[in-house]
């Protein structure tokens, strides 16, 4: 059973973190983060099909979550505004695009993106737990899921101008009756949790 406390501090955050109005922006295009190439793909047989591939930022998109584990056992997780989602606030783990153009691995990726989210970081090495294509109709992005355990406070957050991250520490088994009272939905970490039994002891 979750602590009533700590569900109690979660909707607290959510409430702070909840889109109260959303404005519609014009921004001109070669200012955009998404944009779109277009392709014909000429099947082996002979057919042609029209095809669309989207493009974030300077890279096809590929991403990393991670899934933090404390010595304690505790799990961190993020809650994050900015998210087209009924809610408006996403809960799950620190995730962000790999920089490929600056030829970043993913495993500095994870723990970057981990650094920078939360001020946490791990001298262990990372489980790699697996790989996935989270829209492969129309994208080239490859997301990698991972679990750093003996994670340990090093310092601040290091988070973009743009950026709103705060965090909550939750046992493992939280985790899962957070997912079922609807709290994370995102397919990215319901899917490391999901992995994740393989790697964890409970």
């Amino acid at each position: 059973m979750i602590r009533k406390e700590k569900l109690e501090e979660l909707k607290s955050l959510i409430e702070q973190l909840k889109t109260v109005e959303v404005i519609k922006r014009e921004i001109e295009e070669k200012d955009k983060f998404l944009k779109s190439e277009a392709y014909y793909f000429k099947l082996n047989n002979g057919i042609i099909i029209p095809r669309e591939k989207l493009i974030k930022g300077s890279s096809d998109g590929s991403a990393v979550i991670v899934m933090p584990v404390l010595e304690t056992k505790e799990v961190l997780t993020v809650i994050e505004p900015r998210v087209f989602t009924s809610l408006t606030v996403g809960v799950g783990f620190p995730a962000g695009y790999v920089e490929s153009h600056k030829n970043e691995t993913i495993k500095h990726a994870a723990k970057r993106e981990l650094f920078e989210e939360t001020g946490y970081a791990t001298e262990k090495p990372l489980i790699d737990v697996d790989s996935f294509y989270q829209d492969e109709g129309c994208s080239s992005a490859l997301n990698h899921l991972f679990i750093a355990k003996n994670c340990f406070k090093k310092s601040y957050q290091h988070l973009d101008s743009d950026e709103v991250v705060k965090y909550m520490l939750f046992n493992y088994e939280e985790l899962f009756e957070l997912e079922n009272l609807g709290y994370i939905k995102g397919s990215n970490s319901k899917l490391l949790l999901e992995k994740s039994k393989k790697y964890m002891e409970v």
